[in-house]
């Protein structure tokens, strides 16, 4: 399997971790969606399947070699009532699976952030102008719209704060950058407020996915496209690891 695109980069203060933590007063009553920015290790890039499950790190210690940041999200259970019937669906789409495949361009963050947005909203988003926007007001001089240069899931979380988001129309395919970027953002497509999460206990409670708690791990989006499974399951020893080595971990309160 070829090695996918990256593009994370991790924040230089950690100022969003002190302001706006994810607490017990916090914590989402439904599942929702998380996007994670992470170390991706070279390990990450095969996964090996395990009782009809597609799975990486499965020994928290030996994951290879770091090859970079990668944001991808993380995919809750389906909101149920007291009978355990689905009530509202939170699954990823089929047809998102090729959507979001960010090529060969560091865009992961935008791309880990829309597909956060589309489980919430079940539609479609322009992960590159979320990108690019992140790019453009993050605390790097050397990351700007149109370069292939990664941001943090921290500036593309303040953009859907701020700006919005801009929903995905087929007449976009093949534009060029200083296009896409001009488009008009909806607020009402943004969230009202972020928190981060510290820990896998913290995850599980923010996904409330029975599968996952099942089997010890969280199931990622990653966005490769067809390149790469569907659906791919971490332990959560190993997320854990990764969540101390300066990750990131986001969920949003929608609009």
């Amino acid at each position: 399997m070829p090695e996918g695109a990256l593009g994370r980069r991790a924040p230089t203060d950690w100022r969003h971790y002190e302001k706006f933590p994810l607490t017990a007063e916090t914590l989402p009553d439904t599942p929702t969606p998380v996007a994670i920015g992470v170390n991706w290790y070279s390990d990450f890039d095969t996964p090996v399947e395990k009782d009809g499950h597609w799975w990486i790190g499965v020994n928290s210690k030996s994951l290879g070699k770091v090859r970079g940041g990668h944001c991808v999200c993380l995919e809750p259970g389906d909101q149920l009532n007291g009978g355990h019937e689905v009530v509202r669906h939170m699954q990823d789409d089929a047809s998102w699976w090729q959507f979001y495949d960010q090529g060969h361009e560091g865009a992961c963050v935008g791309f880990g952030c829309s597909r956060m947005m589309s489980l919430l909203n079940r539609k479609r988003y322009d992960a590159r102008w979320l990108w690019d926007w992140a790019k453009a007001t993050d605390e790097w001089a050397e990351t700007n719209p149109g370069d292939d240069q990664g941001t943090s899931v921290r500036a593309a979380c303040e953009i859907l704060r701020s700006r919005g988001h801009v929903p995905w129309d087929d007449a976009y395919a093949g534009r060029e950058y200083q296009q896409r970027d001009a488009e008009t953002p909806d607020s009402g497509e943004g969230v009202g407020t972020y928190r981060w999460a510290r820990s896998v206990e913290e995850v599980h409670a923010v996904l409330k996915s029975p599968a996952n708690d099942r089997l010890g791990g969280v199931r990622l989006l990653n966005s490769w496209g067809h390149g790469y499974p569907h659906r791919v399951f971490m332990p959560d020893e190993t997320l854990q690891r990764l969540i101390d080595e300066d990750g990131e971990v986001a969920l949003v309160t929608d609009r």
